[in-house]
């Protein structure tokens, strides 16, 4: 294990279990946490698109907004966003405009990414904030669990949904 996945194994194990819920409750299994400079686990969420029938129920919403609860603010400076699959455009915006210090992400992906692979919001300049980056962390764990629904749930269609 890298040095930068150890770091961030802990959190994202969090998340991961986070995920786990989205997939029993009949969602994509994403998961989400959010934690404060002290390590400290302040928010958590996981996709609730199906259960809520609300399109913005995506984890990393549904952790930034309980970590805003949690300090009784929208700012989130000092925090960090860890989820288990690379954020979409809404997310990445929201954790721009939460001010996150940065986000961290397992598997990436190419066909909605927006943080790296298909757009990069959270590092574009003309952002009025730009969160640290750090992509991949536990990668292999957090494409299996998704790898895993879709397959279950599509069986016979042809390609990775991560890819």
């Amino acid at each position: 294990m890298s040095p930068v996945d150890s770091l961030w194994a802990a959190p994202m194990r969090a998340a991961l279990a986070e995920a786990e819920l989205a997939a029993a409750g009949g969602d994509v299994p994403v998961g989400a946490v959010v934690v404060d400079a002290a390590g400290e686990l302040i928010g958590r969420g996981h996709n609730q698109r199906e259960a809520a029938g609300d399109p913005t129920a995506h984890a990393e919403i549904v952790a930034l907004r309980a970590a805003a609860a949690s300090v009784g603010g929208w700012r989130l400076a000092g925090c960090t966003l860890v989820v288990t699959l690379e954020p979409c455009s809404m997310c990445a915006g929201a954790a721009v405009l939460a001010r996150v210090d940065r986000v961290v992400y397992g598997a990436i992906d190419p066909k909605a990414g927006a943080a790296g692979s298909l757009w990069d919001l959270l590092r574009d300049r003309r952002a009025n904030h730009r969160p640290e980056v750090i992509a991949g962390v536990l990668d292999d764990e957090c494409s299996a669990l998704l790898r895993d629904w879709f397959s279950a749930r599509r069986p016979g269609l042809a390609g990775d949904p991560l890819q």
